[in-house]
């Protein structure tokens, strides 16, 4: 059996708690397989943007020549600093989930 412990107070979100009796209950399994199938959109999209992002560094990395202003440069560059943030915020938040699901 396993556990979900997220804790609302770590999101800003504890009001979820009130009027709401702290008892556990089991995940409903129509919740669970939705969720699921939810997550696994969530891998096929990261499936997606790694291949991406491969294709980006081979296209950088490659011998023919880029031509840009240097607006254009800096645009590109700060396109990559936010998909680098994103990713960052969504590896930090993966880390919570795995954390706060435990076996019991």
């Amino acid at each position: 059996m396993w556990e979900i412990i997220a804790d609302p107070r770590n999101y800003g979100i504890e009001i979820l708690e009130e009027g709401i009796n702290n008892n556990r209950l089991v995940f409903p399994d129509e919740d669970r397989k939705r969720w699921a199938e939810e997550i696994d959109t969530f891998a096929a999209k990261l499936g997606g943007l790694a291949e991406r992002a491969k294709n980006f560094q081979k296209v950088l990395a490659g011998q023919e020549k880029i031509v840009a202003t240097p607006s254009s440069l800096k645009t590109f560059k700060v396109m990559l600093f936010k998909i680098n943030d994103a990713m960052t915020t969504a590896m930090d938040l993966a880390d919570s989930i795995e954390s706060q699901i435990v076996k019991k």
